[in-house]
């Protein structure tokens, strides 16, 4: 909204259709041209007689205009500020935009303004130099298709070395970290912070050297919507892979898919739904919630 009010699409529309008058290029087709690629559709019933009948003062009627130069659009102080305050999360970094210009300007917020809860501590390190470098050339491998070679130290403490091809990147707010979806081996998810090295593979055919096999797990849970449980749950498992279909009033089932590597965390997330979440399946994972329920009544936990 900082943006968009300010330099709207009439802004945009009548922009073009002044640089065309600067240049000497401007006609009734340019005109209307320019209105329908940046405007609204019906905009051109405003924004064209408007001009042509001089109300808005910027055109004359052989199509020239007072104007000396091409309209530009300078930041307001908000917007700078908006973007001192977008330069300062630690995530930006990884993306290597250039923030020239606001070293004096005051940011409009900074993270001491606002608290995040129910969120981890153990999130990924963005100012690593090593996370940094993976980051991008995982970017660059998306944006323009092609394999890399990554190496993991799995949940045993083992290296493990792989080929994948990342199809995006998502990133978690409660967890505060990102995860690769790879378009390969059943779409697998990676998180980014677990890999050690990462670099372009020039081989002809993605294929997984050492990885587990049956990596993927099942889990299938009732969510009883009470206290907007349903909501909190499609909140807290947002970047799992599941299907939700309605079993009853209020009642709801989820299936869902995960990595292995990811079962202790979820067992945690079930918990913390108490009674509104039961699991029907796989009866491991069920005795994984008994075990630490046990745990934690004996205070283990």
């Amino acid at each position: 909204m900082i943006f968009s009010e300010l330099y709207n699409v009439y802004y945009n529309a009548v922009a073009k259709i002044l640089s065309l008058a600067v240049e000497g290029a401007l006609d009734e087709k340019s005109m209307n041209e320019a209105v329908e690629k940046a405007a609204f559709g019906e905009s051109f019933m405003t924004i064209i007689p408007a001009l042509k009948e001089q109300r808005w003062q910027l055109l004359n009627s052989d199509y020239s205009t007072p104007l000396m130069n091409k309209p530009t659009m300078p930041l307001t102080n908000l917007q700078k500020r908006w973007l001192k305050a977008i330069s300062l999360d630690r995530r930006i970094k990884l993306f290597d935009l250039d923030f020239s210009g606001l070293e004096d300007v005051e940011p409009l917020f900074t993270d001491e303004d606002y608290v995040i809860y129910d969120k981890y501590n153990d999130g990924d390190d963005f100012e690593d130099e090593q996370y940094i470098a993976n980051f991008r050339l995982i970017l660059d491998s998306i944006r323009n298709g092609y394999p890399l070679k990554i190496a993991i130290d799995n949940r045993n403490g083992k290296r493990v070395t792989m080929n994948i091809l990342a199809s995006s990147l998502e990133y978690s707010e409660k967890d505060d970290k990102f995860r690769i979806i790879t378009k390969d081996s059943g779409r697998a998810i990676i998180n980014l912070g677990r890999i050690i090295s990462c670099e372009r593979y020039d081989g002809n055919r993605v294929r997984e050297d050492n990885r587990e096999r049956n990596h993927r797990k099942k889990l299938v849970f009732d969510v009883t919507d009470e206290r907007n449980a349903l909501e909190r749950a499609m909140l807290h498992f947002a970047h799992f892979d599941k299907e939700t279909e309605r079993t009853g009033d209020n009642l709801y089932r989820v299936t869902l898919i995960y990595d292995k590597d990811d079962e202790t965390e979820l067992v945690v997330r079930i918990l913390s739904f108490g009674p509104k979440i039961k699991v029907i399946e796989p009866e491991n994972f069920i005795n994984l919630i008994k075990d630490r329920l046990k745990r934690q009544k004996s205070c283990e936990l």
